[in-house]
């Protein structure tokens, strides 16, 4: 299967099999097709190359995906929502039903019999029997139990939607479950519910996600969409000069395997490399140096001609079976040497572009028993320069909440926060949106320009940090990938470095290498970091402050 864009491949030649029973993690850097391949599965789209094909479909048998946007509209209530998807295994009950009835009616009826057979293997296949128990079990797993089903989608936060929409969609029961960031908006608890749902399933499951612990827990094995070392024969071709990613990568077992597994594997490609392309140069030069035998002025002892025609073709036949092979091995080298290895993006740190103006052990915020009605229980803690400190609570404790009110998005109804004076404070967002981006279809980076002004975007360009592939700072920003467009936005707090750096769920939509490559360069920042995380995997490396939030059980 391949896809292309305008003028760019995403998937060239992209070939898996996944079965049932079987969970399957989708990876690969920002940008390189995941969210598209599944959208292709899932029928949304179309590939140009190559096919899809689901066992059963033509019996029937459903595509679920995880969409970005989720199924229902904000004036629908919670109830509404979930009954539309649980409308199926409903329905399957009610003809049930139906075909009993008619059944009983007509006992000898082999018409009737067959349709209350199917009717019966239609509500088993949905588990239709446990329907409200299964809405109870979902809701519970993923945090969402205590909120009231008169509630309406739009009071709710995008956290809740998001857990919301999940829950939608394995309610739905669909035979093939294609997910896209599953656990972007999930706790521990809610991570390690879903895992066990995901082991547990039926049919198969393909999930692109950038959670390491998850990762860890939920698959059985791993889907690499970022570039392998072909033959250039077959990485310059008409049909692949324009890709980005050539096949995948199968690999069963972790992501903590996997790891140093890749690292592996692009060491090996890149001294392939290095050792074939010597291996050229010698050749080429040897085509162009090896066009005689012995000295150049060498002649033969006798004076007569005819034994000097003796020579001269003797040599001349040497020169040639050596030229023709040199030839011959510089043809099947030149034909299977692989392409060169793509350029990995690397994150050039948080002071790339200079260095916070606090100085470090400076006192740069105090809380003091600070809280928001029905948002935020009081916390309590103090902060200087140079510290970090890691927020941790159950979904809707109040995280993001804390954040916004550190920035002076909120207010607080209840104690004191106090910031040092003049403090520059840089704040990602946990919502990715494209507020960023002014009217008209403006490229990445003309929006970064117009976000940190003309004369700091030529000090520090888009370029500095690493974080944006060059060809992707010409793409309008609407057509980036979320986890593009999250890296334009830590760039855009990055080319000023703020004083207080506050990262809500850091890890979300970023791809697995920069995740790392962030969470390295934290300690040493000379300004104060806040971060707001469920992320398992980075509260275990943590080795800062952390506070854990209560949560206001009223609030849901």
């Amino acid at each position: 299967m391949s896809k292309t864009f305008q003028d760019r491949r995403v998937l060239t030649d992209v070939s898996f099999v996944v079965s049932s029973g079987e969970c399957i993690g989708l990876i690969g850097e920002n940008g390189s097709g995941k969210s598209t391949l599944l959208r292709i599965v899932a029928g949304i789209e179309n590939p140009d190359a190559g096919m899809v094909e689901v066992a059963g479909a033509r019996h029937g048998a459903s595509v679920g995906l995880l969409h970005q946007d989720a199924p229902f509209e904000p004036t629908d209530t919670l109830a509404s929502a979930l009954e539309t998807a649980v409308a199926e295994s409903r329905a399957a009950i009610q003809e049930i039903d139906s075909c009993a009835k008619a059944l009983a009616a007509h006992p000898d009826d082999p018409a009737h019999s067959a349709a209350y057979a199917a009717a019966l293997e239609q509500a088993d296949r949905l588990d239709a029997w446990d329907v409200d128990a299964r809405i109870a079990s979902t809701l519970a797993g993923l945090g969402l139990g205590a909120i009231a089903h008169s509630r309406r989608i739009g009071s709710l936060s995008g956290g809740q939607r998001a857990r919301l929409a999940l829950a939608w969609t394995l309610l739905s029961a669909p035979d093939v479950l294609l997910l896209d960031e599953p656990t972007n908006h999930l706790d521990e608890q809610a991570v390690e519910y879903l895992s066990r749902v995901l082991r547990a399933w039926k049919g198969p499951v393909l999930a692109a996600s950038h959670d390491r612990a998850f990762l860890n827990s939920a698959v059985s094995g791993l889907l690499d969409l970022d570039p392998k070392p072909l033959p250039l024969a077959v990485a310059e071709s008409p049909e692949s000069s324009a890709a980005s990613g050539f096949g995948v990568t199968r690999f069963t077992g972790d992501y903590t395997e996997y790891l140093q597994s890749q690292a592996d594997e692009h060491e090996r490609w890149e001294r392939q490399y290095r050792d074939e392309q010597a291996e050229l140069k010698k050749l080429r030069a040897g085509v162009r140096e090896n066009q005689q035998v012995g000295h150049s002025d060498w002649k033969p002892r006798t004076e007569v001609r005819m034994a000097q025609k003796f020579y001269a073709d003797r040599n001349a036949k040497v020169v040639a079976r050596r030229v023709n092979d040199i030839r011959s091995r510089l043809e099947k080298l030149e034909q299977r040497q692989v392409r060169k290895p793509p350029q990995l993006l690397r994150f050039t740190g948080l002071t790339t572009a200079g260095t916070p103006a606090a100085d470090f052990g400076v006192p740069l915020i105090t809380a003091n028993s600070v809280s928001v009605n029905g948002r935020l229980a009081p916390v309590s803690f103090a902060l200087v320069a140079g510290e970090k400190l890691l927020i941790t609570g159950t979904n809707g404790s109040g995280k993001s909440t804390l954040l916004q009110l550190i920035a002076g998005l909120v207010p607080a109804d209840q104690g004191t926060l106090t910031v040092r004076s003049g403090s520059v404070i840089g704040h990602l967002h946990q919502e990715v949106t494209r507020g960023i981006k002014a009217d008209g279809m403006i490229t990445a980076r003309e929006a970064y320009r117009q976000v940190v002004g003309p004369e700091r975007s030529n000090t520090v360009p888009l370029s500095t940090f690493g974080l944006l592939h060059p060809r992707d700072e010409n793409q309008e920003v609407q057509k980036l990938s979320l986890g593009q467009f999250r890296r334009l936005q830590l760039a855009t707090l990055l080319a000023n470095p703020p004083d207080i750096l506050l990262l809500d769920e850091p890890t979300n939509h970023l791809s697995l290498p920069l995740v790392s490559a962030l969470e390295q360069a934290i300690p040493s920042y000379p300004g104060a970091v806040i971060i707001a995380s469920h992320d398992r995997w980075l509260r275990e490396q943590w080795s800062g402050k952390s506070i854990e939030i209560s949560p206001f059980q009223h609030c849901l």
